[in-house]
Formats: C-alpha cells, structure tokens, sequence
C-alpha cells in the first residue's frame, strides 16, 4: 500500500479519556432481531478519474478548468462490506467502531432498508430507525415545528407528541432555543434535539450514527440511561461513535469492522482495548511516514 493511500485512511476514533464507572444495566437477551448473513455491499462509481494534461498554449483561464482531475469513461467499484455475518438480539446495544472508510455507516444504511445488499440477506424483526448527525434538518422550520414533523413520522398523534414535548426538550437541553428556527442551532444542538425526537418512541430496531459525539457529559448520561431503557423494552440498539469510552459505556457488545470486514465481535472492554492497540500503531506509522517525506524534502 502506498504511503499516500495508508494516509488516506487514518482516522482517530479512540480517545484516551477516562472510562465511566458504570457499564450498561444488564438485561435479559431475547430474540434474534437482526440477522445479516454474508453481506456485501458494493458501490458502483461511472466514470474513472484521470489526470488532465493542458496544452502549454492554453490561456490562463483554460489552465484553471483543467487543473486536477477529470472524468473518462469507465467504472469504479468500491467494496465497502465484504461478507458481513452476525445475528444481534433483543436487548443487545452493539457498538460499531473501526476507522474512517471501514464501513460502518454503510452497514447501517443497508441494516435501515436504505441500501440494497449486492450479495447476501439482512432479516429485520420490526420497524429499524436510522438516526444520523449527517441527516438532513428543517432548517427554517423552529426546533418545535421539527418535534411535531418528527414525532408524528415515528407514528406518534399529535396528542402524543404534545404531551411528549417537554420531556423531548428537556432531554435535548435546548431550553428556549427550541422556539428559534433550526438555522441558528450549532450541530451539536441540531443532534441532541435529534436523537431526543427518534427516541420518544421506543423503536424495534434503533441505529445511532455517531449522533453521541456531539452530546457533553450531562448529555451522554442521559442518552446512556434512554439507551438502557430502549433495550429494557426489549428494542436493539446500534451505535456508532467516535469515543471507545462512550460505547464502553452504552454498549454490551462491539463489532470491530475494518475495510468492511469483521475483525473483532465481543465484549466492549477486549475489543475496544484491541482496537486502541491498533490506532496507536497506526499513529505510530503515520508519524513514520512523515518524518520519512521531512527527510527527503530536506
């Protein structure tokens, strides 16, 4: 692999901040409610890229519009799951970490009914929710407007969502901010007040993407215990999430994905500890490799 490649595709998930003292509240492990069986999941890019060479006689502004990159016929393929297997259960929250590109989201899309297998089966037992930092908001709408769209998409009446909607806000700790239209919220607001509408109802299957990193203390903690009651009520949680300490906290069990591969599938503490190992080596390299192009530019 090359060292512009390798580069490419670090990413630093794991943090070193301290651990919580309490893991998830045990429950009773019900039911299979996701079964993926050998799964594949295989992008399709038209077009391959190539480098465009300018006439020396060109203007300058033909120069501009071909500097880097343009498209010739062809096609990319991009494996991003490669014969996926697993079975989670009712009651389990299942943590997803690996870096950058090793296709955790994608499993969650196609875990959601959002993408199609290329190869192999995902069996679902009831309705998944798939709740993303990425997803698109109401942006013009107010945080209020946006509790009742999103809560009246979950199934709930209107009945229901006005009696739910202290407890939504007071969840996302948005205070009065919740009357200001979307546009003036940061991320972090807009994913707190997010994962606080798609957890007002108690969904079968519930997908996190990543949606914790944004939350503080205060925040975590309460997404910690609505996780623990989530699968208290027998639903499946997955989670995505940069910090190896918060899945460590809300998780009962981690799958370790790389390049769309399983590497490990256990207990929090073991994986995430393995995982650790492995950002650090390749930290170790990255530092490597720079100091090696330091050297020969010198």
């Amino acid at each position: 692999m090359a060292a512009n490649d390798l580069e490419e595709e670090f990413d630093y998930e794991a943090d070193l901040e301290d651990l919580p003292d309490h893991p998830p509240t045990a429950q009773v492990i019900g039911d299979p409610s996701v079964i993926v069986n050998d799964l594949h999941v295989t992008y399709h890019v038209v077009g391959s890229r190539t480098r465009a060479s300018a006439p020396t006689n060109d203007n300058l502004l033909k120069k501009i519009l071909r500097k880097g990159r343009s498209l010739t016929g062809g096609h990319t393929e991009v494996k991003a799951i490669r014969g996926v297997s697993f079975t989670a259960h009712h009651g389990e929250s299942i943590g997803l970490i690996g870096t950058n590109g090793s296709g955790k989201s994608t499993l969650l899309k196609a875990i959601a009914g959002l993408l199609a297998p290329s190869q192999g089966e995902i069996y679902v037992s009831g309705i998944p929710s798939l709740l993303g930092v990425s997803a698109v908001l109401m942006k013009e709408l107010t945080g209020e407007r946006n509790v009742m769209i999103g809560g009246l998409a979950l199934g709930l009446s209107r009945k229901e969502v006005d009696e739910r909607f202290d407890e939504i806000v007071d969840f996302s700790g948005l205070g009065d901010a919740v009357y200001l239209p979307m546009k003036t919220y940061s991320a972090g607001m807009g994913a707190r007040l997010r994962f606080a509408i798609s957890t007002a109802a108690t969904p079968d299957v519930l997908m996190i993407d990543e949606a914790l990193a944004t939350g503080d203390a205060g925040f975590r903690e309460r997404s910690r215990q609505r996780i623990d009651e989530i699968r208290g009520e027998a639903g499946t949680v997955f989670v995505v999430a940069h910090s190896t300490a918060s899945i460590r906290a809300m998780c009962t069990r981690v799958i370790w994905l790389d390049q769309g591969q399983i590497v490990m599938d256990g207990d929090p503490e073991t994986v995430t500890n393995e995982y650790r190992k492995h950002v650090k080596e390749l930290t170790v390299r990255r530092e490597e490799i720079r100091a090696a192009r330091r050297a020969s530019s010198a």
